[in-house]
């Protein structure tokens, strides 16, 4: 290697460095935001009766009851983060209309949640809040610019790289569910201290990692702000639980970084962006496959709760939950490990 390609490499390496300092701002701050404030909300959830009992069903691991609500402390650190950092690493336009209406949108989504920690909404309602605000987020941010849409799919390895366009009303309805299914996803692998938190860091840093590499300063922030959110959470959230994320910490989680990976995943490495929910949030999506292909065997409604998750079944092989989730966790970070190392291969 000569000088000149040296100085260009060496130039280049720092100036990916420098884009993490803004979204490293963005995480510990809603880290310290979120573990600050998860006490008070575990208070707040006791008070008012949002309180998941074991006695409900053989399905809960945990012993004693616990508060829900856990999505408040992990709402609050990601939109302090973005309100904190926003300006100063964007000045010129710190909220695009994506990013405002993932947090008004969000919102909804949390106090939805909460609310069905303490009335237990059915099954179609749920689909329908969750289908609502996937079609409500591209509306709210425009369906010409397509900030938050599907537009098209790359072919996975295709070379040259080829794609698949979508009609404007395919576009809306696969978005939208694909906002849905990895939003539920992340609700129904909530079933062990510590599990969704971990996995939804896991895949933000993720996401974090490519939207650098892409020059996208929002999206790495955005990233960040959830990636240290629920690691804030995770502190009181890890076995033994002093406190669950309930239905509006997985929803907000899961709804963030759905539009998440589309805006700085799918766009940015548009040629591989079929992988990109296997790999990303492979671990959830996984085990929503692996219950509803047992479900459909044992002739059972997919919508019935039972114990066939992944984490169920490694409990069930002696495995403590500690252990469970560490393999989980491993599981999940080596899929995100294989996407950072596709996205690099062709950056």
């Amino acid at each position: 290697m000569d000088f000149d390609a040296l100085i260009a490499a060496v130039t280049a390496q720092s100036k990916v460095l420098s884009g993490f300092r803004a979204p490293l701002l963005a995480g510990l701050v809603a880290l310290a935001v979120s573990w600050i404030l998860t006490p008070w909300v575990r208070r707040l959830a006791i008070d008012k009766g949002a309180v998941d009992d074991p006695k409900r069903d053989d399905r809960r691991i945990h012993k004693e009851p616990l508060p829900r609500w856990g999505g408040l402390a992990i709402y609050a650190g990601m939109a302090v983060a973005l309100l904190a950092v926003m300006p100063f690493a964007s000045p010129k336009q710190p909220f695009p209309p994506y990013l405002i209406g993932i947090l008004l949108i969000g919102a909804v989504l949390v106090v939805v949640g909460a609310l069905d920690d303490l009335y237990q909404f059915s099954a179609k309602i749920q689909l329908l809040v969750l289908l609502l605000a996937g079609v409500g987020i591209q509306f709210f941010t425009g369906l010409t610019s397509g900030t938050i849409q599907i537009k098209s799919l790359g072919i996975p390895l295709s070379e040259p790289p080829s794609y698949v366009a979508f009609a404007p009303w395919a576009a809306i309805l696969i978005t939208a569910i694909y906002i849905f299914i990895v939003t539920k996803t992340m609700d129904t692998i909530d079933g062990v201290d510590g599990l969704a938190a971990g996995i939804a860091t896991i895949s933000a840093a993720t996401l974090v990692i490519v939207a650098v590499v892409g020059a996208q300063p929002r999206a790495a922030i955005l990233g960040a702000a959830v990636a240290g959110a629920s690691l804030g959470f995770l502190k009181h959230n890890y076995n033994p639980a002093k406190i669950i994320m309930g239905t509006g910490g997985a929803y907000i989680l899961g709804f963030t970084l759905a539009c998440l990976s589309i805006i700085g995943a799918v766009k940015t490495v548009a040629a591989i962006s079929l992988v990109v929910p296997i790999l990303v949030f492979g671990v959830p999506i996984f085990d929503a496959f692996f219950v509803i292909t047992r479900r459909l065997i044992a002739r059972q409604p997919i919508t019935q709760a039972d114990k066939r998750h992944l984490h169920h079944t490694l409990l069930g092989k002696g495995l403590s939950q500690r252990q469970t989730v560490f393999v989980l966790y491993i599981a999940a970070a080596a899929l995100c490990g294989l996407f950072i190392f596709l996205v690099k291969s062709r950056a």
